[in-house]
């Protein structure tokens, strides 16, 4: 069968994944009358709940006789690990840009990548209806942002289509009927070449993505570059560094893509999309192979992970009543087995036999991780975020991230001023149109651990802030921590109102009445800059004279409920979050008050 594979790029919230139902429905994939879910490629719970893309996957359409591969790419930057490694797959790219926002850095980011390795691009302006949408600069800018890319000539005369990708059409002209992706589909068998396809070579595959099956266990995915795969045929890994043995297995199965589905097929020839299982060993990068073949194909580099948390053993007074998974042996499988599946993750073990070291792309990735492992009964506790630095010529570098911020005028100030305090660079301030400025910053990973949170209070939650890494540069100097101390429970049991309501005028709350607390755990921020010791448990005495007022009844603030993301981005260098299935708390590392001060006192001598 005639073959194209392509890649769908695009900014997160531009709309890649409803697009590609739309491709879905319009092929005939779906009968009328089935019910699909709405963005049926985001098949994870986290990815539904937070309408975000994050695992890379596959599909296929056929149109006029051509199947044609899809790759659905999330669009954070935190996730570029997924799509570094899937364009090695793919002939082509769909660079899939809204009307109103235009190229967005994590655009930018991985189109730089597809126009490295030579892949031809076509571009789609989506959401065309929008109110302040204005395609015609949209595209000007996005041949601005290839040129700068250094695209060759072939790649700058890239087609262009206007779509909405919501209503199911695309068109070459902004007139045009409105009716289907009929153009889309004509355009990428046009457009994109078919795959190289050496039938007659020895079978050769390079692994792009890994998954644990309960059937079939390991199940690699990626293209055949060369020769054809059977059912049951004697193959072999090799290692990608150093093309070394690493197993020989038959093939316990081989699935091809059709639609969402995959389907078990005999065989598959060159330039396919397909997962294989009956391995045991070889992961992501390696090669699978005829036996014959001795050297492995040369994967796409993976750029370095950014910042790095400790994963350690939940050891509070309440671990073990929430969860099931406890043990430091069973959290260490779990990141090990996340390590082989997720490229962008490097795991290493500590000094302690309880902690691991967890690296990755950004805060985002490391709290999806967490929140995956809650989900599945562990329970952990984890540290603050910390940047991973680099040494070279005796000079210490670290990660400088590009920033790109779009706010309504009146809060570009308040905006300037934070980032000046983390050390950023202003590089560019420009009017977005609609009352808003668009500001770009250079900025230390380690200035933006925590600021988030703080950058939509202060733009009243209108503000739109995007990073993508930039390089690495010479250390910034020292950044200023959190201004506020914290409130740390003294005693052990359950909150009591009437504590509660005498602890408020100390600051805010994290926790109501009737939550169970230990000692050093956190409950509530100062309102001053130290640390303060206070009893939520002590219960109001009892009399029996009866006067006017006295026995009103106790109204609570509302304590401030904090998100995993908003926990890990909030606590210092002292402080831990605990993760529970149930539960997330703020804890002190060293929950006994005189081993704290204690340590405190020797680290101010150090």
């Amino acid at each position: 069968m005639d073959l194209r594979n392509i890649a769908i790029i695009a900014h997160v919230d531009h709309g890649k994944t409803t697009l590609v139902d739309a491709m879905l429905r319009q092929s005939g994939t779906f009968r009328e009358n089935q019910q699909v879910a709405e963005r049926v490629m985001d098949s994870n719970d986290l990815e539904k709940e937070r309408g975000i893309t994050i695992l890379a996957k596959c599909t296929s359409v056929d149109w006029k006789g051509i199947r044609i591969n899809i790759v659905d790419t999330p669009g954070h930057a935190d996730f570029g690990g997924e799509v570094e490694r899937i364009l090695s797959m793919v002939d082509g790219v769909v660079v899939l840009v809204d009307a109103a926002e235009g190229p967005m850095p994590q655009t930018k980011f991985v189109t730089g990548k597809a126009l490295g390795l030579g892949l031809r691009p076509i571009v789609i302006i989506n959401k065309v209806d929008r109110g302040d949408a204005r395609p015609h600069e949209v595209h000007d800018e996005v041949f601005d942002l290839f040129a700068a890319l250094d695209a060759d000539d072939d790649q700058l005369d890239f087609p262009t289509l206007f779509a909405v990708g919501r209503d199911g059409w695309a068109d070459e002209s902004l007139e045009g009927p409105r009716k289907d992706l009929s153009s889309l589909f004509d355009l990428i068998v046009k457009h994109v070449p078919p795959p190289t396809r050496d039938v007659d070579a020895p079978f050769s595959m390079l692994a792009t993505t890994l998954e644990a099956d309960p059937y079939l266990g390991r199940v690699l995915t990626g293209r055949i570059y060369s020769g054809v795969a059977k059912l049951n045929m004697a193959v072999k890994g090799l290692a990608a560094a150093d093309s070394t043995l690493i197993e020989q297995f038959r093939l316990s199965k081989i699935l091809s893509f059709r639609g969402i589905e995959r389907i078990p097929v005999e065989s598959a020839e060159a330039g396919d999309i397909v997962c294989l299982a009956g391995m045991t060993k070889p992961t992501v990068a390696d090669t699978i192979c005829a036996p014959e073949v001795t050297q492995a194909l040369k994967a796409q580099p993976i750029d370095p992970p950014t910042l790095a948390m400790i994963f350690s053993v939940n050891d509070s007074p309440l671990a073990g009543t929430e969860g099931d998974k406890v043990t430091s042996r069973v959290i260490g499988a779990r990141l090990m087995r996340e390590a082989e599946s997720n490229v962008a993750i490097h795991i290493n073990e500590t000094e302690s036999k309880d902690a691991f070291e967890v690296a990755g792309r950004g805060e985002l990735q490391l709290g999806v991780l967490i929140e995956t492992m809650r989900r599945e009964g562990f329970e952990l506790s984890v540290s603050r975020p910390r940047v991973l630095y680099k040494t070279e010529d005796g000079q210490k570098l670290e990660p400088i991230e590009e920033v790109f911020i779009d706010v309504d005028e009146e809060f570009s100030g308040v905006v300037v001023d934070k980032m000046s305090q983390r050390k950023a660079e202003l590089t560019g301030m420009r009017p977005s149109g609609g009352g808003k400025t668009c500001i770009s910053f250079l900025a230390p990973s380690r200035g933006l651990i925590g600021y988030h949170g703080e950058f939509l209070t202060d733009t009243r939650g209108t503000g739109l802030m995007n990073r993508v890494f930039h390089n690495f540069a010479p250390h910034k100097g020292t950044i200023e921590g959190r201004h506020n101390g914290v409130l740390i429970s003294n005693a052990s049991g359950e909150s009591v109102a009437y504590a509660l309501w005498n602890i408020e005028d100390r600051g805010p709350l994290f926790i109501g009445a009737g939550v169970k607390i230990y000692e050093g755990m956190i409950i509530g921020e100062h309102s001053r800059g130290n640390d303060l010791e206070i009893n939520a448990l002590k219960a109001k005495q009892l009399t029996n004279i009866r006067a006017s007022g006295k026995d009103e009844a106790i109204r609570l603030t509302t304590p401030r409920k904090m998100s995993l993301e908003q926990a890990i981005a909030y606590i210092e260098d002292d402080e831990l979050v605990e993760v529970t299935p149930k539960s997330i708390r703020l804890r002190k590392a060293i929950l006994d008050p005189t081993e704290r001060k204690r340590s405190e006192r020797s680290s101010k001598k150090d």
